[in-house]
Order: structure tokens, then C-alpha cells, then sequence
């Protein structure tokens, strides 16, 4: 196993690493601000107070979440799934680049439009494995970078990096904050017990040593419930602790191979629902496509091949 290397004392990046993430919180709090203010300030759009208010509140969430109460950010949760549930939160007017123009700097920029995404991965990969800042931080940093980059090579005013993330944020809308909330609700399934009551479900399922339905119902598992929690982290926590442990770890499967390939597995159902907004309802959303499950269309057919991948595999190197 690779571990990272600590070239900076861990005692100093304890000490700023909690500073930087605050840093970042008000960062993303103040855009979705801006993202309210710009929709209040759009009178054309017929709900934009509601929209205005949605946005203002996630902001204050994340600038403001360490030092309110607890119930008071659930109450404001509360309110904006009551305002997206009233179809509250809509996209206000934003300054779109036309084809031609879209066209022409396409054009112009070519493939040096992917460098700021290598950028974005190579930083965050660097800085985590140097332990210079922590895992989540070197994300932030990476994105800094990545913005610095792509302004470089666009020549674009630094005005549209709030401009164009406003956009971005209009086309998502509430989904975007879809990742989040199901992640905490994968820890919220697992605190409650769920992952037991599965494994006693299964149970009914799986004879005592047949490796193979196990290995079976473990993956197709894997990939149902990630596509209801539309999070593969999530799901897996459940699901592993339900089925994987009991009928394969303890069984004499390789807890690695399990661990591996049931993740990867749920990857599957990743592709396959419209919970996973960030990977398939967000990128129809940016290349404005006709069919907002386009992207899940598309995925289906290798999802499933691969789910069959992931079984067979499982089967032959776990045991």
C-alpha cells in the first residue's frame, strides 16, 4: 500500500487544515448568495423571489453552519424542500453565449479546454498524497488552481467565474445539492439499523455456502440501493454490512476483492438512476438536451454488461 508523505508536521496542517475548509464553506456560501441576489434581482422571472430565497438560505447554511444550532439548520433545510417541492426554485436570466459565439471560442481554445480538469486532478492528487493540506482542502485548492488556469487560457474577465457559475448553478438547481443530502442519508440508514435488517433479509435468500448467491444478490444489492440513495459510498456502508460481512467476508472471501469490486458494483446502478444527479441529471442539464434521462439511456446497456462483469469477477477472485 502507498501512504502519503508528511513533508509538512502534521501538527501545522491540524492547525490550518480546519481554517482552509472554513475558508471554502464561506467561498461556496457567498456564490450561492450571489446566485439568490442575481435571482432577486431578475423581476421578468415569475418565481424568483422563492428562487432568491432558496439560494440565500444554502448560503447562509454554509457560512453559518458551524455556529447556529443544529435544529435551526434542519429548520431551514426543512424550508428549502418545502420551496423545491412547490416547483419554488426555477432558473432566472443569465447572459448565454450564443452559437456562433460559443462556437468560435470552442474553436479557438480546442483541447486546451481539458487542461484546467487535468489541473484540477493532478493538484488535489499532489497535495493529498504530500499531506500538505487534507483530502477534502486539496479539492479547494485544486479548484483555485483550476480557475486560474482556465482564465489564463480563456483570457476570459474574472467577473465570469462568478457569472458562469451562477449559470451552472440555475441549470442544476436543487439537484445540486442532491449528493449531499443522500449522503447523510446513507450514515442516517446505517445508524438505524438497516444494514441488519437487510442481512436478516437476506438470509432467506442465501443457503449456508453457496458462494455464488451470495456473491450474487451482494452485487445486484450493491447496485439497487445505490440506485435509490443515488450514491455509491452510501449504499455501500449499508450493504456491506447487511450482506457483504456476513454471507461473503465471513464466509472466506477476500474482503479486499469484496470491498473493491462491491463498491464498483454499485457504480453500476450509479449510471443507471437519476438520484446520482451530479453524474447524469446535471450533465443533461449542461449539454441541454432534450431528454433529461438521456445520459441514464445511453448508460443502461454497459451498466448492466459490467454489473455481470462485476459478479463473475467477484466469484472467481473472492473465493
Amino acid at each position: 500500500m502507498v501512504h502519503a508523505l508528511q513533508i509538512i508536521p502534521a501538527e501545522i496542517t491540524n492547525a490550518y487544515n480546519p481554517i482552509l475548509q472554513e475558508f471554502f464553506y464561506w467561498v461556496i456560501g457567498l456564490i450561492f448568495i450571489s446566485n439568490g441576489v442575481k435571482a432577486f434581482k431578475d423581476t421578468s422571472t415569475k418565481k424568483h423571489i422563492t428562487t432568491g430565497i432558496f439560494w440565500c438560505i444554502q448560503g447562509f447554511i454554509f457560512i453559518t453552519g458551524k455556529y447556529v444550532a443544529p435544529a435551526f439548520t434542519g429548520f431551514l433545510l426543512v424550508a428549502t424542500a418545502v420551496i423545491t417541492g412547490m416547483n419554488g426554485v426555477v432558473e432566472t436570466k443569465n447572459d448565454v453565449p450564443s452559437r456562433e459565439e460559443t462556437r468560435k471560442n470552442a474553436d479557438k481554445i480546442g483541447y486546451k479546454v481539458f487542461i484546467p480538469a487535468l489541473i484540477l486532478a493532478l493538484v488535489s492528487v499532489v497535495l493529498a498524497f504530500l499531506n500538505i493540506v487534507s483530502a477534502n482542502n486539496a479539492i479547494g485548492v485544486s479548484a483555485v488552481v483550476g480557475v486560474i488556469a482556465v482564465l489564463a487560457i480563456t483570457k476570459a474577465p474574472a467577473k465570469s467565474v462568478i457569472t458562469e457559475g451562477n449559470r451552472l448553478l440555475d441549470n442544476m438547481g436543487a439537484v445540486a445539492f442532491l449528493p449531499q443530502l443522500l449522503s447523510a442519508l446513507g450514515a442516517l440508514f446505517t445508524a438505524a439499523g438497516v444494514g441488519t435488517v437487510i442481512s436478516n433479509a437476506a438470509a432467506s435468500l442465501v443457503p449456508d455456502g453457496a458462494h455464488l448467491i451470495a456473491v450474487i444478490v451482494y452485487c445486484v444489492g450493491m447496485a439497487v440501493f445505490t440506485m435509490i440513495m443515488g450514491n455509491g459510498f452510501a449504499a455501500f456502508a449499508v450493504i456491506t454490512v447487511g450482506i457483504g460481512i456476513p454471507f461473503l467476508i465471513n464466509q472466506g472471501a477476500n474482503p479486499a476483492v469484496v470491498g473493491a469490486l462491491g463498491l464498483t458494483a454499485g457504480y453500476c446502478g450509479t449510471l443507471m438512476t437519476p438520484m446520482a444527479a451530479n453524474f447524469n441529471i446535471m450533465p443533461a442539464a449542461l449539454l441541454e438536451t432534450k431528454n433529461k434521462y438521456a445520459v441514464i439511456k445511453a448508460q443502461i446497456p454497459i451498466a448492466l454488461i459490467m454489473l455481470v462483469v462485476h459478479i463473475i469477477l467477484m466469484y472467481i477472485w473472492a473465493f
